[in-house]
């Protein structure tokens, strides 16, 4: 065997076991990938379910009073405790008793 030879045996293993390690992280990346895109379709399919339901309870009427409900023990808990008004203030609920507003984004 020349050193030319050898050198091209060196050369034709190097480039085989980068071929392989290439084939595995493309095979890896392909992997990932796909577990990434099921996962955020899962939570895609999951939020559009909650808006659904969101959009069925917001329309209905018969909800209201139970909204109300809800809002009344609120103020009347952040009457009581202080501490709790900024959290009623943030989402546009007072509670000197007037119509809630909308909560600024």
């Amino acid at each position: 065997m020349t050193p030319d030879n050898n050198n091209d045996e060196n050369i034709n293993a190097e480039l085989s076991t980068l071929k392989n390690q290439v084939f595995i992280l493309l095979v890896a990346l392909i992997v990932v990938s796909g577990t990434l895109t099921v996962g955020l379709y899962r939570q895609v399919s999951i939020a559009g379910k909650d808006m659904q339901q969101c959009q069925q309870i917001l329309a209905s009427d018969g909800n209201q009073a139970l909204i109300n409900n809800i809002v009344g023990q609120l103020v009347n808990y952040g009457e009581k405790h202080p501490d709790y008004l900024p959290v009623l203030k943030k989402y546009g609920i007072t509670p000197s008793g007037t119509a809630p507003v909308a909560p600024k984004k």
